[in-house]
């Protein structure tokens, strides 16, 4: 008969792990182990140069199928994106979202899915993959079936989500549905705020990012993190640009992310 395998080691205080978006922008998963939990924040995928994207690949540093729940701030693929390889490679917990987050995954996840499928399919038939044959990260069929792990929650509703960790989502006024997450440790009742990505507060459709509380440690974004803005007279910039092209008879083309960057 076949030995039990052994459980996995837990720290005797708790324990936050950087496994992304650390001295990049994508990739972002972050691993906060307990006495009784593994919880993960985020699970995005690595975007960018080779050497980023190629990180997708390796096995993760914890085995999927100890982590216990996941979280996550939005529906960007660096940010949701790794889920269905999660799933495929062991995960089997609940995903905690907004109402938001989850309807919005129900797209952006499929679609993923089918774009890494196309890519190995076009590696496939030019040959530019040294694998053989090139193979999808994961398929279309692999995120539809994490979306069932999904568990919408609303904003200001603190939910026990394993025995000893405790989350509240706010608004974070990035895209639709997206939030910051204040994960609060139980019984010691000390807490993390993970910022997700922040939006501005002045945003046409969403909630302003919410106050943050007094959270005990605070893991913060930082895009826009530099001392000097001046961007405050940035729309009556582009609304010049686009009069002056117009009556030049020119074409105005402005690239944009498709979720949320082509609403406003």
């Amino acid at each position: 008969m076949a030995a039990a395998p052994t459980p996995p080691q837990r720290p005797r205080t708790p324990i936050l792990s950087f496994l992304g978006a650390a001295r990049t922008v994508t990739g972002s998963k972050f691993l906060i182990e307990t006495s009784r939990s593994t919880v993960l924040i985020d699970c995005g995928l690595f975007q960018g140069f080779k050497e980023l994207r190629t990180q997708n690949w390796q096995p993760p540093p914890v085995d999927p199928a100890v982590i216990d729940a996941v979280i996550v701030s939005h529906a960007h693929v660096d940010h949701i994106g790794y889920l269905p390889r999660l799933h495929r490679l062991g995960f089997s917990g609940p995903v905690f979202c907004t109402n938001g987050t989850a309807d919005l995954a129900g797209i952006v996840l499929p679609d993923s899915g089918h774009l890494q499928e196309e890519e190995a399919r076009f590696a496939n038939k030019v040959g530019y993959s040294k694998h053989r044959p090139a193979l999808p990260l994961y398929t279309e069929a692999d995120a539809d079936a994490c979306l069932d792990l999904l568990h919408p929650i609303g904003f200001e509703e603190p939910t026990q989500i394993t025995d000893d960790v405790c989350v509240t989502l706010r608004p974070a006024g990035h895209i639709l549905g997206s939030s910051t997450i204040t994960v609060e440790l139980l019984p010691q009742r000390r807490s993390v705020l993970f910022s997700g990505d922040l939006g501005r507060p002045t945003h046409p459709l969403l909630l302003p990012p919410a106050p943050p509380g007094s959270p005990d440690v605070v893991v913060m974004e930082s895009t826009y993190g530099g001392r000097s803005h001046d961007d405050a007279d940035a729309v009556n910039r582009l609304a010049d640009a686009i009069s002056r092209t117009a009556r030049r008879g020119g074409t105005v083309l402005i690239p944009a992310f498709a979720v949320d960057r082509t609403e406003v």
